[in-house]
């Protein structure tokens, strides 16, 4: 499963990484002009090296919203969170939501 969410890329992968240090929120990106934040209603909040992951629990369901974006649905499992790039003339930088 591969789905998208403003400047997110989330994709399902099969195990949550050793070594992912949990977070006590939900919020997976925030918009940079707006304010506005892409946040789970639900599921674990992981981050190993920069990059973030979640899981959804076997008898649960999780919801990505957004104030600009349609709520995305997440049935049970891990997930890796990818934040899209753009090449500029002066490099690679993220993609602002």
């Amino acid at each position: 499963m591969m789905v998208r969410q403003g400047d997110l890329l989330i994709v399902k992968v099969e195990v949550l990484p050793e070594g992912c240090v949990r977070h006590k929120h939900r919020v997976l990106a925030e918009g940079e002009a707006t304010g506005h934040k892409h946040e789970l209603d639900s599921g674990e909040l992981y981050e190993k090296e920069g990059t973030l992951f979640f899981r959804v629990a076997e008898d649960q369901e999780a919801t990505l919203k957004h104030e600009e974006h349609g709520p995305i649905t997440f049935e049970p499992g891990v997930y890796k969170v990818i934040r899209q790039r753009e090449y500029e003339p002066l490099g690679w930088r993220r993609v602002a939501d």
